[in-house]
């Protein structure tokens, strides 16, 4: 918010805002936020820790805020990124140029427990394979940004974005009519278009599209559900759906209902037990065969999660390069991959002063943030690391940037990050906006809900 003791252009109308906020209404409000959450019913689940699993994500009331001029050079490089990673995932399931060109390893292809043979050969309705693109952007400075990583699969937390700003337009009315704030109540209606851009070369209709989910166990279950309300489409698991002939169908009380597009919510393993996992109770037995000969499209495409595991994920800049002939627009976060002797060896030597995350790890799990542990926790890790090198990656801690955050004491510094949705279909768009994540721990720099992270509402600002 502040730039050198003075507050930043795009958060101006805001100081006056807090100032003029006393500390009962602020309490209230934070209270009324709560309470919205809770009817809503907008909760994740945390499992293999006892008691209740549902919790009340937390909310911070004190909204992030881009310039357009951020946004339009944010939204360019997400864009441009989601066209190389899809170019890349195209390439590797087909001709496999960049590693004939030697560009990035064979074996962290081609030997990647998240790479899918079942589909090599097979190229998507308009070369898509991820449909829906969640980048992890972190900022270290005025003009520079980062991107922490790429989600290619089900990248999850859009309904926070959606309701976030719900639930601030309730709360704060006169904020928006003060502040000129691009809208992202459109992206339901732009997911739907992108879905049904993709619709597979046997569909001769009006596409029919559906959501299909693990289930209401899932920790994402809330936002299967609402994304399917908002959309107009069936929320549909496994056993509703069958294969027939060419093609999947839905059990409906009028009678089996064709399905042309299928946004999966669950993991490639258990799609289909006749191709991946046999014991899995949750996709549906021959699906993969009616995708592959066009009679149905999978969003995103089985497969996809070999371009956004964190020791491909940097090899992404020469991606750009190489597919686009362009030079990356965001840059990648220095990354060291323990896999290599060097590299290794100056993960060890500097242990305690890195970030180390597991290649396949997420939700804040399987990490060590070397200046925030202790000296057990390092050596602890260290032999982790030592037992299966190529597991792990490692990062420099970066000079993460802070927002205001309410606090119980007022107003505090605290770290975020930012995921945007880019949808990839027919055209490649992004609402203006994304879910801004918060280490609500002082000093933390953490911002997964599943340890203790909380959400905001982020703007963009109409120029």
């Amino acid at each position: 918010m502040f730039e050198n003791g003075a507050v930043r252009a795009p958060y101006r109308r805001l100081e006056d805002w807090t100032r003029a906020m006393p500390a009962e209404l602020r309490q209230m409000k934070q209270a009324e936020a709560e309470a919205l959450f809770r009817r809503i019913g907008i909760t994740f689940a945390v499992y293999g820790e006892g008691g209740d699993p549902d919790r009340l994500i937390p909310f911070d009331m004190f909204p992030r805020v881009f310039s357009n001029a951020e946004w339009t050079r944010l939204e360019r490089g997400i864009k441009q990124r989601a066209r190389a990673l899809n170019a890349f995932l195209a390439d590797v399931y087909g001709r496999g140029e960049i590693v004939r060109a030697g560009r990035i390893p064979s074996r962290l292809v081609y030997q990647n427990e998240a790479y899918e043979k079942a589909v090599t050969g097979f190229l998507p309705p308009k070369g898509v394979y991820s449909h829906i693109v969640g980048i992890d952007l972190v900022r270290t400075g005025p003009d520079e940004f980062f991107v922490l990583e790429d989600n290619c699969r089900t990248p999850s937390g859009v309904s926070y974005m959606l309701e976030n700003r719900e639930i601030m337009m309730r709360m704060f009315p006169d904020l928006f009519r003060e502040n000129r704030i691009l809208p992202v109540d459109g992206y339901s209606g732009r997911l739907r278009h992108t879905l049904a851009s993709v619709a597979p070369a046997k569909c001769d209709h009006d596409p029919t599209v559906v959501i299909l989910t693990p289930g209401h166990f899932n920790s994402a279950y809330y936002e299967h559900s609402f994304l399917a309300d908002l959309m107009g489409v069936e929320l549909v698991e496994g056993q509703d759906l069958f294969v027939e002939g060419e093609f999947v169908f839905m059990r409906t009380t009028e009678g089996p209902k064709r399905v042309d597009v299928i946004y999966r919510r669950i993991d490639d393993a258990f799609i289909d037990p006749l191709c991946f996992r046999p014991d899995s109770m949750l996709g549906v037995p021959g699906l993969m065969d009616v995708y592959r000969s066009g009679g149905v499209s999978i969003c995103s495409a089985p497969g996809a999660g070999v371009a956004d595991d964190k020791a491909v994920y940097t090899y992404v800049p020469e991606m750009v390069r190489f597919y686009l002939g362009e030079e990356p627009i965001l840059q990648n976060v220095p990354t060291w991959q323990c896999g290599k002797s060097d590299d290794l060896k100056y993960v060890l030597d500097h242990l305690a002063e890195l970030v180390v995350k597991e290649v396949h790890g997420s939700g804040g799990y399987g990490m060590l943030v070397g200046p925030k542990s202790t000296a057990e926790q390092v050596e602890a890790f260290r032999a982790r690391i030592v037992a299966d090198p190529g597991n792990y990656i490692a990062q420099p801690t970066l000079a993460l940037s802070t927002t205001p955050t309410f606090v119980n004491e007022g107003i505090a510094p605290r770290h975020v990050d930012l995921r945007p949705y880019c949808l990839v279909g027919e055209t490649i768009e992004l609402v203006p906006g994304g879910l801004t994540r918060v280490a609500l721990t002082e000093g933390s720099l953490v911002v997964n809900s599943s340890q203790g992270g909380g959400v905001k509402d982020t703007w963009v600002l109409a120029e």
